[in-house]
């Protein structure tokens, strides 16, 4: 069959677009063929046998999504006429979703859209211009797939007519084989951190990766590495628009002698290089869907702590990791320093890690003419 997904993708970095192209390698493995339209990147080339579509448009915020969301619904019906698409996939609501449904509908096309969670939890919710769009692709979708047991939930409240029916709870997967701990990899990108920031290398490194926005709440990490009693070394790894804000209140708390041993690295897209190097992630986010970097620490053998919100608390149980309340920079001090100092824990978080990442290994296609 020929399947044709919308969204975020390669070399564009972040969540959704590991998920698109965990699915597409799976459906090529299977036989299939992929086409992905993706938002306009200098960069946009075929990857593992994917055909990638880089869409024209500005990357101006408050437009980015509106010229998308345009351009991917043309560009979605010219693929559909001339290669005869069989299933259109739109990963995110909006805008990729919203394009996605308007040329399934014009061509028949089956659709299927995927919310990853900030969609749901704070487009629909806080945003009035998108509400009534993202209800429209919930209304018009063919299936309605969710990351987490949360966040479909949070698309069945919406009370569309049969949104149940059609919702469908579809979990992230993570490469077990590309993430994990090895005595190569261990220490690359400690390394890389000793030669660029000098760290001290005898103190254990806890790890940030991800957007770098306000919802992820990175700013607690900063509170708590003040008050936390345990010396370690802090990376955050990331990009965004709360990044230069970060960095601000960090160098005027370590000018007034509150805190040290904070590093930013940027965005990378080596992420299976640098979780191994770290010994505790963490995830402190306001609201996650997911939260799939939590699953790749896991798969390197790594313990977590996340918020006691959304998915999080569907991947964190007591066996790997500690759930923390993301507005309280104490409990996250307090936790880390629990982990941190107590070796016994720590050993039964990893040991127990791989084997929990293991539940997320398969990747499994949610189309129904594949079954």
């Amino acid at each position: 069959m020929k399947i044709a997904m919308v969204g975020q993708f390669p070399p564009h970095i972040g969540g959704v677009g590991v998920h698109i192209h965990t699915l597409a390698k799976e459906l090529i493995k299977q036989g299939h063929e992929v086409y992905v339209i993706t938002y306009p990147h200098k960069d946009i080339k075929d990857i593992d046998g994917i055909h990638v579509i880089g869409t024209k448009g500005v990357n101006i915020p408050g437009l980015r999504g509106l010229f998308f969301a345009i351009n991917a619904k043309k560009e979605l019906k010219r693929l559909i006429k001339e290669e005869n698409i069989d299933i259109i996939h739109g990963h995110y609501l909006f805008p990729a979703g919203w394009a996605s449904v308007r040329a399934g509908k014009a061509t028949k096309t089956k659709t299927y859209v995927t919310s990853h969670g900030s969609d749901m939890f704070e487009l629909y919710k806080k945003q009035a211009f998108t509400r009534p769009l993202i209800k429209k692709v919930l209304k018009d979708a063919d299936v309605v797939l969710a990351v987490s047991n949360a966040l479909k939930d949070e698309i069945i409240n919406t009370k569309i007519p049969n949104i149940e029916e059609k919702t469908k709870l579809h979990w992230n997967s993570v490469d077990v084989n590309k993430f994990k701990t090895t005595k190569e990899n261990e220490s690359k990108f400690k390394k890389e951190l000793v030669k660029e920031f000098n760290i001290e290398e005898d103190k254990p490194i806890i790890l940030f990766i991800g957007n770098i926005i306000k919802r992820k709440n990175v700013d607690l990490l900063i509170e708590a590495k003040e008050i936390m009693d345990t010396s370690a070394n802090l990376v955050i790894v990331g990009d965004g628009p709360h990044l230069e804000d970060l960095k601000k209140r960090y160098e005027k708390e370590h000018s007034n002698g509150n805190i040290d041993n904070v590093y930013f690295t940027g965005s990378r897209n080596d992420v299976e290089d640098i979780i191994p190097s770290c010994d505790l992630l963490v995830l402190p986010s306001h609201s996650e869907s997911f939260g799939l970097v939590l699953i790749e620490a896991l798969a390197c053998g790594k313990p977590v702590i996340g918020s006691d919100v959304g998915g999080i608390r569907e991947i964190i149980t007591e066996e790997v990791g500690l759930l923390i309340d993301p507005n309280d920079a104490s409990d996250l001090a307090n936790t880390i320093d629990r982990i941190l100092g107590d070796e016994e824990l720590m050993e039964k978080f990893k040991s127990n890690a791989r084997n929990r990442a293991m539940d997320f290994g398969q990747t499994k296609l949610p189309y129904d003419e594949l079954n």
